[in-house]
């Protein structure tokens, strides 16, 4: 599993015109790609140092400040772009495997009081941020 974990001091992400999910004050992004054999330890393990990463101002975690998360499921975080001009998707995993596995992430995250939103699964979304610091984090899981 992979993240981009972004500190922001606001975030939306927007489906088809409708504000689906998001914050207004201090937060975090968690941009989540899923690979083909991501399963329950890659799950703990990422929602785990989204949630206790001292990357909040005063070097405290989401967990401390019960700061919020928007949850975005980013396929082409497996990207790879070694060859030629048209990346190859290959690594990420598909559908059927990555949203039950990206929904265990924010459903652990939840259980652990977080308050978490999401974007809408294979959706076309615009995803706006305001990234705080910059603060800019890749998980690699």
């Amino acid at each position: 599993m992979r993240t981009v974990l972004q500190r922001a001091s606001r975030a939306s992400v927007t489906v088809d015109g409708e504000v689906v999910g998001g914050f207004d004050g201090p937060g975090l992004v968690a941009l989540v790609g899923v690979t083909h054999d991501d399963g329950p330890e890659q799950v703990a393990t990422t929602a785990r140092k989204i949630a206790d990463l001292r990357i909040l101002d005063g070097e405290r975690s989401a967990s401390d400040v019960g700061a919020p998360v928007l949850v975005v499921s980013q396929f082409t975080l497996y990207a790879d772009t070694r060859k030629g001009r048209r990346p190859s998707w290959n690594a990420a995993a598909p559908g059927t495997v990555a949203e039950p596995v990206l929904d265990a992430v924010v459903a652990d995250l939840r259980a652990r009081g977080l308050t978490v939103t999401t974007g809408v699964f294979g959706a076309h979304m615009d995803v706006e941020l305001v990234n705080d610091g910059p603060v800019t984090i890749v998980l690699d899981v």
